[in-house]
Parts: C-alpha cells; structure tokens; sequence
C-alpha cells in the first residue's frame, strides 16, 4: 500500500503532462483532418495510453522490474497499427477529393499520428521520472519544457524556407496554358480557357538552394501544394472537368515550379501564404549536395 502511494502521484502527474502533451500537438486546421470531435477523441484516447505506458516505466525500472517495461516493444506495434490506420483511411477518403493529397502527403501524415504517441511517451516519461528523482516541482518544471520540446520537433519545416513565391497572371499561346514560360497543359475550348483565365491564378516557385529544387520537383509534393490552396480557397470544379484541374508543372532548365490553381476565393496575398505554410514533406525532401561524389567534385575544384 505504501508503495502504492508513493507512485501514485508521480504516474498521475506523468499521465496529466503526457495527456496535456497530445491534446497541444492535436489541432484540427483548414484541412480538417483529424475530424472535428470523434476523430480527435481518437487520438487523444490513444495519447492517454501512450502517457500510461510512459510513465508506468519509470517505477518499474525503480522496482527493477525490468521485464515489466518490455511492454513498449507492444506499444510500438501498437502505434505502427496507429499509422497504417490513418494511412488506409485517408487513401479511402483522397478517391472522393476533388483536388486530392497524394501518396506522398499521406505518408506524411501517417508518419506524425504514429510520432507524436511516442512524443507522448517522452514526456510522460520524463515528467514522472523528474517527481521521483527530485520533487513535484521539478516534475511540473520538466513536463512544461517537454511539452514545449514536443511541439518543436512536430513542427517540421514550411515551403517558404525553401523556396521564393511570386504570382504570375497565367495565359494562353494558342490553345497551351502558361504561367510565366512554363507550359501547364493544353485547353482548345474557348469556354474552358475562357472559365481558366476568369478564374485561374498562377504561381512560380523558384528554389533557394539546389536542394530546394530537387524537394519541389517530387511529385508528391507539388500534390501536397496543390490539395492545400484548392481546401483553403476552395476549388471552380467538379467531378468529369479535367480541363479545370490545377496543376504544378516544372521548368526543366532552372528547376522553377509553375502553380495552375482555379480557387473560389481568388486572393493573391491569402494563396501565396497558403503555399508559404505547406509543410515540406520528409519523404519528398532531397539533400544531393549531400553525397559523397558532390562533396568530391567540390574538393577538386
């Protein structure tokens, strides 16, 4: 009974900060993913059994129980489930899109549902560890810096840090649709080109580094801009249009990326900060100045 009491407080003090911790990282934006109520109870259901996990650790380590803490070798498994869930879920969902995600994008998100229970985990972890050790302040102390930490290693980078965003009027040549000089597709209606150049706003992505243009040259993260400015501003078409589907073409001499988007609300500074916010996906992100050759080739220059 002692023993239990002297546990109490720290696992709840543990799993309050841990809880805390899901619910800041939890945000449901523009996007509207994850829904709004049941699938934020969801994920902050599972948060509260990471936080448990986390800081049940702590005593059993001080116990030397230490065959009890290789249940989170089961939690991991768990978490895995977490992440193909999201991912079969929103690969059902991006068929119904008008402007869809992209394989790439849903990785992305799969990949941070399955992250931010192990981030959980963390503080839970820590703040427990750090009531036990020292003192319920110390813990209070602990838990607020890694909640804090948390909500930085979420945040991964935008595309405004890599690339440079200018809007060009887009326009025709003919029956083939430019933006700036890069071509986009070709239009023969004159209703349809007359809808495009009614609605349809260009933008040219031009890379900061050599790195930056190969990230903006994946596929999946030109699909990423362009499901972001058609859920923000809304999208002028439907279902059986393809002469009204935004595009992002690349310039194959200096690496640019022409944006086509046809959105309801057609605000330049609004889409532009909207393209600056898309988040830089990991699995699109390119370092080949990083090689070895590269580095190489530099040397001997």
């Amino acid at each position: 009974m002692d023993d239990m009491n002297e546990y109490t407080y720290p696992i709840l003090l543990g799993v309050f900060f841990g809880v805390i911790s899901r619910i800041y990282m939890l945000k449901t934006d523009y996007r509207q993913y994850p829904t709004y109520l049941h699938g934020k109870i969801i994920h902050v259901a599972l948060g509260f059994i990471a936080a448990g996990l986390g800081t049940i650790a702590v005593p059993s380590i001080m116990e030397q129980e230490f065959t009890a803490i290789t249940f989170l070798t089961i939690a991991a498994s768990q978490f895995r489930d977490v992440r193909n869930m999201e991912r079969n879920t929103l690969t059902e969902l991006d068929h119904y899109e008008l402007v869809t995600r992209g394989t790439t994008y849903i990785e992305g998100i799969a990949i941070a549902f399955e992250s931010r229970n192990y981030l959980v985990i963390f503080t839970s972890f820590l703040t427990t560890f750090a009531y036990l050790v020292f003192n319920v302040w110390i813990g209070i102390i602990v838990g607020i810096i890694t909640i804090i930490i948390s909500k930085k290693l979420m945040s991964g980078s935008k595309l405004k840090q890599i690339v440079d965003i200018e809007y060009v009027k887009p326009r025709f040549e003919g029956a083939g649709l430019y933006v700036d000089n890069i071509y986009i597709m070709n239009i023969g209606l004159p209703a349809r080109q007359a809808d495009v150049l009614r609605y349809g706003m260009g933008f040219v992505l031009k890379p900061k580094s050599f790195n930056a243009r190969s990230t903006i040259a994946n596929l999946g993260q030109r699909q990423a801009i362009l499901h972001d400015v058609s859920t923000a501003l809304g999208v002028y078409r439907d279902s059986g249009t393809p002469a009204l589907v935004p595009l992002a073409k690349r310039d194959l001499d200096d690496g640019r990326v022409g944006i086509f988007v046809l959105p309801q609300e057609k605000d330049i500074e609004k889409a532009i900060a909207i393209i600056g916010q898309v988040p830089t996906l990991e699995n699109a992100i390119r370092m080949p100045t990083e090689s070895k050759a590269n580095k190489k080739g530099r040397k001997l220059e």
